[in-house]
């Protein structure tokens, strides 16, 4: 004949196949999100309970509130939760492996004050936690009886279960001293800022962009041989020119008036020398003025010469054969210009150079030899290479009217050199900083500027 199992026979087999199943639903759960879920709603299948809060803790003592029961979510402002994340951080400090009863009495006097207002009288704190070292939170259950050794039982058990199952969430892998002093989430956050810092210390070279040109690699300048109005060009811009070759005219009119008045003195100059030489001949006082009018012939005669030399110098030619760059002749035609003044320029169309004007704000130290890039505005995707060959020791304003350094570069390919005249961004290279000094160099010198440092 066979018996009926007892009351407590049964009850202890109902508890068992609810740990299983929870322990069951907990490895299947799809996230961590509801992993919690079933932490703090569907343990109450196992034991019965008012309140349940998960405590996710990041280092010892330090962590926060992830679930509460019978909340979706959970408002990390709340007076509830901020009142939870004091009371789980006190718990978090003492050494528990197993679930331990906790009642006001285990808190402060201040947090204990609220005990009553937010949790019945009995609360379990179940660590969550494959060893002492590495616990990963805190469960407490709250309700108004005392907890039993065999639901303490129970509950380790489960709680086995909940912290295998949340450790495939968190990458399986056991805790290293960094993650045990810090957590996971601050280590995570000093592992990138230590990856940052690293980053900001890399080498890189210093680079600066500022307009640029090509010009003529020592040309022949072209300047007024005397004081004059600039009558006609006789070539065109950019045209080729040959040595010899003329090039402009100036105005001989002031120079032909200057010579007919010289030669008129001078005709006057010797009549009166020669009217003179007769008297001389029987007039003592007219033999004593020859020396002085003779002088004066003289004199008037060197004007004649000069005045003639600058007739002929009127007309400008080219010292070599090249390119005669100039601007509209036009403009040219009627201007007076002094002797020595810049005319045009002659260049060989196969040498030339880049003529870079660095801003003074963007100014870096430069070295003889750098390396400089041309970006030209017409192929910009296909940059030249130069080498700086020299740089002004002080600023001084540009055809632009801003303030900067002048910079002539040399092409590494002379043969291949571009049209003279066409224009370009160039980027200067300097020495190698860290990319902290390249990043923050414009923002801290602008900081200084502002504030006075």
């Amino acid at each position: 004949m066979k018996h009926a199992p007892t009351p407590n026979l049964e009850a202890q087999l109902f508890g068992l196949s609810t740990l299983i199943q929870l322990v069951k639903r907990a490895r299947h759960a799809s996230s961590e999100q509801e992993l919690a879920f079933i932490m703090v709603n569907e343990t109450h299948a196992l034991t019965p309970y008012r309140q349940a809060v998960l405590w996710r803790s990041d280092r010892r003592g330090v962590g926060r509130v992830t679930a509460i029961s019978g909340a979706a979510v959970v408002e990390r402002n709340a007076p509830l939760i901020l009142w939870f994340n004091r009371v789980l951080s006190r718990l978090d400090k003492e050494a528990m492996d197993t679930p331990q009863p906790v009642s006001a009495s285990n808190l402060p006097a201040k947090l204990a004050e609220e005990w009553g207002e937010w949790l019945p009288a009995h609360a379990l704190c179940v660590p969550l936690a494959l060893n002492r070292d590495g616990k990963f939170g805190v469960l407490l259950l709250a309700r108004e009886q005392p907890w039993g050794d065999g639901e303490r039982y129970l509950l380790q058990e489960l709680a086995d279960g909940f912290a295998q199952a949340w450790q495939s969430f968190l990458g399986g892998r056991r805790r290293s001293l960094l993650m045990r002093f810090l957590g996971w989430r601050n280590a995570y956050k000093l592992a990138i800022l230590a990856a940052v810092c690293a980053g900001l210390c890399l080498p890189v070279r210093l680079s600066a962009l500022a307009p640029a040109e090509v010009v003529p690699f020592k040309p022949t300048i072209v300047r007024a041989p005397l004081d004059g109005v600039v009558d006609r060009f006789l070539v065109e811009p950019n045209a080729s020119v040959k040595a010899g070759q003329p090039l402009l005219d100036l105005d001989p009119r002031a120079i032909q008036n200057k010579l007919d008045v010289a030669g008129k003195e001078l005709a006057v100059a010797e009549a009166e020398y020669r009217q003179a030489a007769q008297e001389a001949v029987f007039d003592d006082k007219s033999r004593a003025k020859l020396t002085v009018l003779k002088g004066r012939t003289d004199q008037r005669r060197a004007d004649v010469a000069y005045a003639q030399s600058l007739l002929e110098r009127i007309h400008v030619t080219a010292s070599r054969a090249g390119l005669a760059l100039f601007d509209d002749p036009n403009d040219w035609i009627g201007r007076p210009v002094t002797i020595g003044e810049r005319l045009l320029e002659i260049a060989d169309p196969t040498q030339a150079e880049l003529e870079i004007w660095l801003p003074a704000a963007d100014a870096i130290t430069l070295q003889a030899g750098a390396d400089v890039e041309l970006f030209l505005n017409v192929a910009p995707g296909a940059p030249l290479k130069a080498k700086l060959r020299q740089a002004s020791y002080e600023a001084t304003p540009s055809p632009a009217n801003l303030l900067g350094y002048r910079l002539k570069a040399t092409l590494d390919d002379p043969a291949a050199a571009p049209r003279i005249g066409l224009r370009g961004t160039a980027k200067i290279y300097g020495d190698e900083v860290s990319l902290f000094y390249y990043l923050a160099r414009r923002p801290l010198a602008a900081a200084r500027q502002f504030f006075g440092w």
